[in-house]
């Protein structure tokens, strides 16, 4: 099957999976059950690890957090490249004595020639030379075969550190920060479901807490989000990097051919989450520079802001630098994005957009030793359906306009909550599976509504069905959207 129908099959199946669990479990109170469309809505969003909410966090009860945090595990970018590469492994033949040479009508005839003293030395170089050949072959190919399973367990082993290690790390935190332990029990959360939801959540990318404030109600805890910092790092845009540094480490550590080879042949592993070294090393310095740049532009802007009250410095400098590295792809708030300011929420839409594996190359763009594939690339006709496929741009612009279209008329009456910018915020963060929002505030309605109350979810949560469908496929397209990256060069701007 097409890896984009796979992948566009996995995650419609994980999604209706979870609306019929959710569906079925109780919420925390039946005061304030979701709508059905809303179910299948959030089920979506954390299959996708996207994160955009339409209803609060705290209605969903205990067992249906659990059921979102099986959903947001099965749907990470790091469970599932595992579950291809054990997919691979269990192809693999579980013996390789298939693989040695057997005897041939060349080495027989070679032989039957010895016997009767026919046999010319040119002919003795060339079984030799044949031999050889086919025994470092055969040889190359039980060491690919012993790599992937090596790499299998490497990835395995790094899944589970980060996740228990994490979950740990947070459990003890809370159980010794008294102000952390008084905002869970005064929100009915237990510490270890909140746990382990929140490193799932965090190292998926997904961006979804527990509690209806995201992380805001923890934006003095400075311990927490750094604990959760690295989680955001390690699960997405530093994977690559990490994952080859763990396999450097082992391989000093165990001397393994395996962790050799997985260094020097990567691309013949077929694992796209393996890359070079000199792309591995450009990547980290991309993140941290992107990270770098962001946080002295929001510092610079948001320092004496309402939205940093009541915090002192470490607090401010904290808290600006978990917002900063959420902004790439997990999309957890520790600040109220509808008091940012315009140019923050702008840079914070480019860096949604950018995919996770964004890096700065003073090379050409394909690696070191490909250059003949690179001309080969170069020479390839494209297909009549890729010169059809548009650019991921193109994509967006089309469902900015179709969203703009179905809330048109919320658009006229409450302009200050349903403006292009806010809406271009939504779109974003739903492609990107981010997450960020700007929410939906009662106080910014220019005829006010006395009914009106101000509830924490995104944006989209106000939306009408249509809208929240064209998000819903806005958060697919966002997961499959590595198979379509190259769409849209057959157009030309002249």
């Amino acid at each position: 099957m097409n890896p984009l129908m796979l992948h566009l099959c996995y995650f419609t199946a994980l999604s209706l999976l979870g609306y019929f669990l959710l569906s079925v479990t109780k919420p925390r109170t039946h005061s304030t059950t979701p709508k059905t469309f809303d179910v299948f809505f959030t089920s979506v969003s954390a299959a996708t690890d996207s994160s955009m909410g339409t209803v609060e966090m705290e209605v969903f009860s205990n067992s249906q957090l659990i059921i979102m945090t099986i959903l947001m595990l099965a749907g990470g970018e790091v469970f599932m490249s595992m579950l291809e590469l054990f997919f691979i492994k269990s192809k693999l033949p579980k013996h390789n004595d298939h693989l040695l040479i057997t005897p041939s009508s060349k080495p027989t005839k070679s032989v039957e020639q010895i016997e009767l003293n026919f046999i010319c030395c040119s002919e003795k170089t060339d079984h030799i030379s044949f031999d050889n050949k086919n025994k470092n072959n055969n040889d190359n190919t039980i060491l690919k075969h012993n790599s992937i399973r090596y790499l299998c367990y490497v990835v395995l082993g790094y899944f589970l550190i980060v996740h228990v290690g994490g979950s740990c790390l947070v459990l003890w935190y809370i159980s010794l920060i008294p102000s952390a332990k008084h905002v869970l029990e005064q929100k009915g959360l237990q510490a270890e479901t909140f746990s382990v939801f929140t490193i799932v959540s965090t190292f998926s990318n997904c961006g979804f807490v527990p509690t209806n404030e995201n992380m805001i109600v923890f934006k003095e805890n400075s311990g927490l989000l750094l604990l959760l910092i690295p989680q955001v790092l390690l699960g997405n845009t530093l994977y690559p990097a990490c994952l080859r540094f763990a396999i450097w480490v082992l391989k000093k550590i165990t001397k393994r051919e395996e962790c050799d080879y997985l260094l020097k042949n990567y691309r013949e592993i077929g694992y796209d989450h393996l890359l070079s070294r000199s792309r591995s090393c450009f990547l980290a310095i991309t993140v941290f520079g992107f990270i770098i740049v962001q946080l002295v532009i929001f510092c610079s802007l948001e320092w004496n802001s309402e939205a940093m009250d009541d915090l002192n410095f470490y607090q401010k400098l904290v808290a600006s630098l978990f917002e900063v590295v959420n902004s790439r792809h997990t999309g957890e708030s520790v600040l109220d994005l509808s008091i940012i300011s315009p140019a923050i929420l702008v840079l914070f839409v480019v860096m949604m957009y950018l995919p996770p594996y964004t890096s700065f190359l003073p090379t050409r763009n394909c690696d070191e030793g490909d250059s003949k594939n690179c001309k080969e690339k170069e020479k390839e006709t494209k297909s009549l359906l890729e010169c059809l496929v548009f650019s991921q741009l193109s994509y967006l612009a089309i469902f900015i306009i179709l969203i703009c279209i179905t809330e048109r008329h919320k658009m006229k009456q409450d302009p200050l909550n349903f403006n292009v910018l806010s809406i271009t915020i939504e779109v974003i963060s739903a492609y990107g599976n981010v997450g960020f929002s700007t929410g939906y505030s009662c106080e910014r309605q220019l005829k006010p509504e006395i009914s009106c109350k101000d509830k924490w979810f995104g944006l989209v949560g106000k939306w009408s069905n249509g809208g929240k469908l064209i998000l819903i496929l806005v958060m697919f397209f966002g997961r499959i959207k590595k198979f379509i990256m190259k769409g849209g060069k057959a157009w030309k701007l002249s």
